[in-house]
């Protein structure tokens, strides 16, 4: 039996989203840079399961990380890691020499620390940055720098898109920073697959009504925007919350248990398409579980470390760009499943097949995240032993 081509698409759009589902955050890495005269003193932090999988740090194959297996390669590390970073003063370029490596633990998990030093023929009022750590490896990788001089502080985020930046250390460009987090936050929904899993669950439902314990299709387009306006409102507004209190530091909760909850999250949201218990106050649930979502997207912003000042400006531009990715899964979504809401198909495949799909994968994620499981095949080496030497493993 052939499908109608809004089907096809709203399927595909499932399997697109479910197929490269991972179970992990995406990875990031902080670079700071503080600017002295011609001297910069660097500071990079570095996820170790990235570098593992860029150049091979494990080994004895184990998908464990010992100090000694890291200690061995910090020559490696650093000749990688500062191959992929060029700093100019102006069109000069300024050598850099590597420091000492430490270790420390992100919300994460284990970072090597790597320390540099660069010289630059004159002091610079334009700091220009080449980035392009993991390029061509993991294309959503980003790095997330601040610069500071003489107390002042300029963020950015470098990836795929915008690999080299140029900085006006005197006047900070604050318009363009903003906008830096716009795009990062919008960028950080597009490719965080459990928060799209979640709100698409949501949305499974909305262009449909439960009548006389089934679902029918909802009477008309109207209703079905206000319902998902609600929603995703619904979401918005409590992530903000969380995402707020936990970057300025009032909330901090461990990060195996805010990426268990939101595997959680989904679980049950697909779980109530399928066998409804609740159907008339949806975004009371995308209120709820928002709250623990907005933990999620705090982790990137708490691990930069920025000063207040910068720091509110990066709240509010990334939590504009969440809201921008979300409506923009939403203008492709809702009309699609409006269009084919009143077929067998769109119950059967895409309501049903969908939150079992969903259901499936966020079940996978929670195992794996609550109980630190690695299926066959999936895992990237990530975990750091606790044979560690105290003197040298950075704690904060």
């Amino acid at each position: 039996m052939s499908l109608d081509k809004p089907v096809q698409a709203l399927l595909l759009l499932l399997a697109l989203i479910c197929g490269p589902a991972a179970a992990h955050k995406p990875s990031d890495s902080y670079l700071t840079l503080n600017v002295e005269g011609r001297r910069i003193e660097g500071q990079w932090d570095i996820a170790l399961r990235d570098l593992d999988f860029a150049i091979g740090l494990d080994a004895d194959g184990d998908g464990r990380l010992t100090w000694d297996e890291i200690r061995g390669r910090h020559p490696d590390i650093a000749a990688y890691a500062l191959s992929r970073l060029r700093l100019a003063s102006g069109d000069a370029a300024c050598a850099v020499t590597a420091g000492g490596q430490l270790i420390d633990h992100h919300t994460d998990g284990a970072y090597t620390v790597l320390k540099f030093r660069a010289s630059c023929p004159a002091a610079p009022a334009t700091l220009r940055i080449a980035y392009s750590a993991f390029a061509g490896i993991d294309p959503q990788h980003k790095g997330l720098a601040r610069i500071v001089r003489n107390g002042r502080t300029i963020s950015a985020i470098f990836g795929a898109d915008s690999p080299e930046q140029a900085f006006t250390l005197a006047t900070p460009d604050r318009l363009q920073e903003f906008a830096d987090y716009v795009k990062h936050g919008a960028w950080h929904i597009w490719i965080g697959y459990d928060h799209i899993l979640f709100l698409i669950s949501l949305l499974l439902p909305a262009v449909l009504v439960w009548r006389d314990r089934r679902w029918r299709q909802a009477p008309d387009f109207r209703g079905a925007a206000i319902d998902v306006c609600k929603i995703v409102s619904a979401f918005t507004l409590a992530h903000s919350i969380t995402l707020s209190l936990a970057a300025v530091g009032a909330v901090s909760l461990p990060s195996r248990w805010i990426e268990s909850a939101i595997a959680a999250s989904v679980i049950l949201s697909a779980l109530n398409n399928l066998a409804p218990v609740v159907h008339g106050k949806r975004w009371l649930v995308a209120f709820v579980f928002g709250l623990i979502h907005g933990f999620g997207f705090a982790s990137v912003l708490a691990d930069l470390g920025l000063p207040r000042g910068a720091l509110a400006q990066a709240l509010v531009g990334f939590n504009v760009g969440v809201e921008l990715g979300q409506l923009a899964i939403v203008a492709v979504f809702l009309p699609l499943a409006y269009a084919m809401r009143r077929g067998w198909a769109y119950q059967r495949l895409v309501m049903a097949g969908g939150s079992a799909a969903i259901l499936l994968v966020s079940t996978v994620w929670l195992g794996e995240r609550a109980f630190d499981l690695r299926l066959p095949g999936l895992a990237r080496a990530s975990a750091f032993a606790s044979t560690s030497s105290p003197d040298t493993v950075r704690s904060e």
